[in-house]
């Protein structure tokens, strides 16, 4: 059983995690493997029994825990204010698909839509991460303004590069919905500090 504190933390992990997998693919055209697929995995996990199962295990969340503890920490060398951009960028969009119920309904639809292509293709198939990448792009980006994503135009200009990157935002915003469901909000970033830092240690020891 998952510590509560660590579990209130899972979904501002899977944003974190997915704002520096956006990052990392944006400027080299690569990101860690098994970070991408539990990060994209969570998007069509809509019935799970507990909060952990929506990104498989604890470990699958490293990069996301370690995002925090360089946001959140005392080294301000450490801090990244893309990463932060992006994260407050996701926290938005989620916002705004909350208080849309057609959005939130068509959301459904197109995850329901992927979610029995997978019946006849692999997870890695790249229609899936199309199919990912186009409900972002038809759902959740019309919501706000587009999200500028800084990083080498020859890594950005491939198809293949531009679907991973809108796939990774929906898994972002798929998290953010998850993080305020269980209580998680903004200002909690600022005011609570010292205690979302404090649960990313603690989850990070538990992964040595």
């Amino acid at each position: 059983m998952l510590d509560t504190a660590i579990e209130k933390q899972l979904g501002l992990a899977g944003v974190c995690q997915a704002a520096q997998l956006v990052q990392s693919i944006a400027r080299t055209g690569e990101a860690d493997k098994q970070a991408v697929e539990a990060s994209l995995s969570s998007i069509l996990v809509t019935d799970s029994d507990t909060t952990q199962q929506v990104f498989g295990q604890l470990e699958n969340l490293k990069t996301g825990f370690q995002v925090i503890v360089a946001q959140l920490g005392d080294h301000n060398s450490k801090k990244d204010t893309e990463i932060t951009r992006y994260v407050a960028s996701v926290l938005g969009l989620e916002r705004k698909l909350s208080r849309n119920k057609k959005a939130m309904n068509e959301l459904g639809e197109r995850i329901s839509h992927v979610q029995r292509q997978l019946a006849h293709m692999d997870f890695e198939s790249p229609q899936i991460l199309s199919s990912l990448a186009s409900i972002y792009s038809d759902v959740i980006s019309p919501l706000a303004p587009k999200i500028q994503i800084a990083g080498n135009p020859s890594c950005l200009s491939q198809p293949l590069n531009q679907h991973r990157v809108r796939a990774l935002l929906l898994a972002g915003v798929r998290a953010a919905v998850l993080w305020r469901q269980l209580g998680g909000q903004r200002r909690q970033i600022l005011f609570k500090r010292k205690t979302i830092l404090r649960s990313a240690q603690q989850a990070l020891r538990l992964m040595n």
